[in-house]
């Protein structure tokens, strides 16, 4: 199969549908990779890698689109992209068409075979979508902990505390991937953590893992409301 991937057009998106590491595996299973110059530049990777990897560079996204059987993207593709696709070509992306119309006819009209990221399951998981929850849980108490400092408007609270000094006081919202994942970082960073949720047994779960490390919440009306009002950072997961 001829697989390609072109540079990702949405704003501040900066990563790529292929790493030299997937174009070397495909390519060894003897698939032919092509790649848009420049499409791997904003997650650091270079023309020079994908061609040491097996993948032909192509000059623009049109080339790559009419040459290519299925194109790898990472996000929805916007309308600037729509006359890139043809008829029969596969595209292997997150699309989260539920709140694209324009996109969702386009594909129908084209009669584009269309793979969505976030709709593959596996033992009833959405593997596609865990790292995204991943990354999201961990990068929120990092991105929270940059807020509470002075220049950035926040009160001067460092979550870890000093000898002398409490500690500041997180409160989760969700125990799920995201969730535990931000739990994860916040008892790393030696926080007063809180997390809240409706099903116990994540709760328990947590709670064997941490111990007297954190609290575990029912999450009800109250117990939010008690726990946001202590707060320093409050952290949103419920998925």
């Amino acid at each position: 199969m001829k697989v390609g991937t072109i540079t990702e057009v949405k704003n501040s998106e900066h990563r790529v549908g292929l790493t030299p590491d997937c174009a070397r595996n495909y390519a060894s299973h003897g698939h032919s990779i092509y790649v848009q110059s420049g499409a791997g530049a904003g997650a650091g990777f270079s023309d020079e890698d994908y061609q040491e990897a097996g993948a032909t560079i192509l000059a623009s996204a049109k080339e790559v689109c009419d040459t290519a059987e299925m194109i790898v993207k990472v996000k929805e593709p916007v309308e600037s992209e729509f006359s890139l696709f043809h008829e029969g070509q596969i595209i292997f992306t997150y699309l989260h068409l539920a709140a694209n119309e324009s996109l969702t006819k386009h594909l129908l009209d084209k009669k584009i075979n269309s793979v969505a990221y976030e709709t593959i399951r596996q033992d009833n998981q959405l593997p596609c979508l865990r790292p995204m929850s991943e990354i999201a849980g961990r990068l929120s108490v990092q991105e929270g902990a940059k807020y509470l400092e002075k220049p950035f408007g926040g009160r001067g609270v460092l979550l870890g505390g000093v000898p002398g000094v409490n500690p500041g006081k997180v409160t989760i919202i969700g125990a799920g991937i995201a969730g535990a994942n931000a739990l994860k970082i916040a008892v790393g960073m030696g926080a007063d953590v809180t997390i809240l949720d409706i099903n116990n047994q994540r709760l328990a779960y947590l709670d064997d893992m941490y111990g007297n490390r954190i609290k575990t919440l029912y999450s009800t009306p109250h117990n939010l409301e008690q726990a946001a009002l202590e707060s320093d950072l409050i952290i949103g997961a419920v998925s």
